[in-house]
């Protein structure tokens, strides 16, 4: 299994040790664990990298009520099977506990993610982008990483962060890796566990719109009509937006939120 640290000085003890005996380039894949195939392929994006190094945290910061709700409670926690599924594949993986990140609590001093951060996902999530960048900066400023890999699933996380490396000049290039799907077509999430067989078939109506606009964008309306009368979606948003995630810029993602089994959803993809 892949070394296992927990606390923030056994991370850099081990990433001293590491880049003495592999000096180069570090990659760095930020989780909150409940690891599947799509987590896998961001390990095989980061192929090239000389030391990989993989963060399993759950970040309070990113839920509603900072944590004190059912979504964070529930959410898959599975380190075990974790480790067993990176045996091989990386070097390092990060899974501190709350109290390691946030020694005082709540932090005082937050990252903003400003007008980004406030609609689509935010919107429905206050706060959630806020807590998404502030882990994000913390981690990056531990791991010190050349290149950070991102799914583009969270497309609206993906452009953010993105606008945060410009904006606060973090010396990281940041790597988009492609959905992975199932042979339906249904985004790989860690919340898909908590779907029954049912549910995983109702939320195949997400990808089939994110699909149909992607191919013709026009097309928003009807599609959405469609999706709001699937069978067991709740659709939150639909949306086509440019690469700024403004609906006034250049059309350049299909972004989709809604719940399906009382689970949030997301899907996403770029214009054909």
């Amino acid at each position: 299994m892949p070394q296992l640290v927990q606390s923030l000085g056994e991370l850099r003890r081990a990433l001293s040790t590491l880049r003495e005996k592999k000096p180069g380039s570090i990659g760095l894949i930020p989780t909150m664990g409940a690891l599947h195939q799509g987590h896998l392929q961001l390990v095989g994006a980061a192929a090239d990298c000389d030391i990989r190094v993989l963060s399993i945290f759950a970040n309070p910061l990113q839920f509603a009520d900072l944590g004190e709700c059912d979504d964070y409670r529930n959410y898959p926690r599975q380190l075990d099977q974790d480790l067993a599924l990176l045996e091989g594949s990386v070097d390092l993986v990060f899974a501190p506990s709350v109290e390691e990140m946030y020694p005082h609590g709540v932090p005082d001093i937050w990252v903003r993610s400003g007008r980004m951060g406030e609609i689509l996902e935010g919107a429905s999530r206050p706060g959630h982008f806020d807590g998404v960048v502030t882990v994000v900066a913390k981690l990056f400023n531990l791991v010190q990483p050349d290149y950070a890999f991102f799914g583009e699933k969270d497309a609206q996380q993906l452009a953010i962060i993105r606008r945060m490396v410009e904006d606060l000049n973090f010396p990281v290039e940041i790597v988009a890796v492609p959905i992975v799907r199932s042979a339906e077509g249904l985004a790989q999430s860690s919340r898909n566990a908590r779907l029954s067989a049912k549910g995983k078939q109702q939320a195949l109506a997400l990808s089939r719109a994110v699909k149909a606009l992607s191919a013709d964008p026009g097309a928003i309306d009807r599609v959405s009509e469609q999706l709001s009368a699937a069978p067991g979606v709740s659709l939150d948003y639909l949306k086509v937006v440019g690469e700024d995630l403004s609906e006034d810029s250049e059309p350049a993602l299909v972004l989709c939120a809604a719940w399906v089994e009382g689970v949030r959803l997301l899907d996403a993809a770029p214009l054909e």
